[in-house]
């Protein structure tokens, strides 16, 4: 018998013990609206507002997907409804999520998002459009003007294509209508993030009249930290929450029991009360993120593309491999948390914690979704740490290694020969150099180092980074993967 599609009127109907929205959802009305309704935001503040929205129901989520509308497409049968299903060694726990009142898409409703935007009833727009949705150079977080949409929104600024063209639209409707701005929250893993989304705004805002540029200045920007693993949804997992909870769910978000969310508390057309339900509100979030992005994130890229170079598909795999487990270890100890000026945090026990993490066998992260994009994430998660190391002279060794692992990966070609699906904005950029330079370790150096939108203009001449790192291609070209990473482990 086949089971049912979740929506409003089968929920009611679930299996037994499925968590489901403790409120009445005829009553949420719009508060958020949150551009790039991924699954990473589906897992995560989508959550945190879930939890909030029997005490205040006024703050309900309207999504809005900037690129394509397969989340409003599935979705939107379901009423919005969603099942979060937390996975641990101890099995699948589901729960039915319901803060998300609709989902549009900006393509066929753009007039319609923007209108909904420069509603009083709107006080925070969210955004997770991940790095290269901010259409800025990632080496300077300046508002790349030649970006192709940015252009694009500048010549229509009515009907914006771009993230930074819908806010600065939405932010112009509620100037000229007398409305107080909305609070713009990134919850994007960029250096500083609520700084970066200013800059990258007001700067379009002036490009667009001097005036509105001036007013933008004024709106507020909190930044924020966010973390939570999300792999990417399978079928298996859609069957197996279909079993467990009785509908059909045509996108459950899988993750991990830990969550954690860290804001800075600049809200002055309000908030949630993100504090009630697990979220740290701070004067300054740069010292939690910055911790985040260096041990986390940094640890994250160098598994995933020296895991997936050496064979390993899933993170956990990467985990079981004693070598790679010592050399990530040492990554965070050695060079990571030596960068961190945290007293009162205790980095020892959040290392143990992320590896403890990355171990857990029921999540099925991808080295490969992990990989993606690198160019725009190298930056933030392994160059910072290098530049600061560099300055203080101190070693880079496991640093350079993750390096040097995303410069082998964008070749394109895997160990055993086979096509590597490179997923980047520059892969077309990278893979052309990677084909002229071979398997010659100083020519694809020189080659991709020479990208400043990615290594900006100090990097790629640093002697020692630039020894480093080839001392490292030589040995995953001549050794592999697993050897190589054997070998700088100790």
């Amino acid at each position: 018998m086949t089971n049912p599609r979740l929506s409003p009127t089968t929920l009611g109907s679930l299996k037994a013990g499925i968590g489901v929205p403790n409120y009445d959802r005829a009553k949420v009305t719009p508060g958020i609206v949150h551009l790039g309704i991924g699954a990473f935001h589906r897992a995560h503040m989508a959550v945190y507002v879930d939890n909030l929205l029997a005490d205040y129901p006024s703050w309900g989520i309207v999504g809005a997907s900037l690129r394509r509308p397969d989340t409003k497409d599935a979705l939107e049968p379901q009423g919005g409804l969603y099942t979060i299903a937390v996975r641990d060694a101890a099995g699948t726990h589901p729960r039915v999520i319901g803060s998300i009142l609709s989902v549009m898409d900006a393509n066929t409703q753009r007039e319609e998002l923007l209108a909904l935007m420069a509603s009083p009833d709107i006080r925070i727009v969210s955004l997770t459009v991940t790095e290269k949705g901010y259409c800025h150079d990632p080496a300077t977080g300046e508002l790349d003007q030649k970006h192709p949409d940015i252009v694009h929104d500048l010549a229509n600024p009515s009907a914006p294509k771009s993230a930074p063209g819908m806010l600065v639209e939405a932010l112009a409707r509620r100037k000229a209508a007398g409305v107080t701005p909305f609070t713009v929250m990134s919850c994007d893993n960029l250096p500083s993030n609520g700084e970066t989304a200013k800059r990258i705004v007001t700067r379009f805002a002036a490009l667009r009249d001097a005036d509105l540029g001036t007013w933008v200045e004024a709106v507020a920007f909190p930044s924020t930290m966010v973390d939570r693993i999300v792999p990417s949804t399978t079928d298996a997992d859609r069957t197996e929450v279909a079993d467990l909870i009785g509908a059909e769910d045509a996108w459950p978000i899988m993750t991990e029991p830990f969550t954690q969310w860290v804001i800075e508390d600049h809200f002055p057309a309000g908030r949630p009360a993100f504090e009630q339900v697990g979220a740290q509100l701070v004067k300054d979030v740069e010292p939690f993120e910055l911790m985040k992005l260096r041990m986390l994130n940094g640890s994250h890229s160098t598994m995933a593309y020296l895991g997936y170079l050496g064979g390993y598909q899933y993170i956990a795999e990467v985990m079981g491999d004693p070598a790679y487990v010592k050399l990530i270890h040492g990554l965070m100890t050695e060079e990571a948390m030596p960068t961190l000026d945290m007293p009162g945090t205790d980095l020892g026990a959040y290392r143990d914690q992320l590896l403890e993490r990355f171990r857990n066998p029921a999540l099925k992260h991808r080295t490969w979704q992990i990989a993606m994009d690198g160019s725009q994430k190298l930056p933030q998660r392994l160059l910072g740490t290098i530049r600061d190391r560099l300055k203080a002279g101190q070693p880079i060794t496991r640093l350079a290694l993750g390096v040097a692992a995303w410069m082998r990966y964008v070749t394109g070609v895997a160990e055993d020969g086979s096509e590597i699906d490179v997923r980047d904005p520059h892969a077309l950029k990278m893979m052309a150099i990677s084909a002229d330079a071979g398997d010659d370790a100083e020519a694809l150096y020189d080659g991709l180092s020479a990208l400043t939108e990615i290594f900006g203009t100090d990097l790629a001449g640093n002697a020692i980074f630039r020894e480093t790192v080839i001392g490292h291609l030589e040995s995953l070209f001549e050794e592999g993967a697993k050897a190589t990473a054997e070998t700088v482990a100790g």
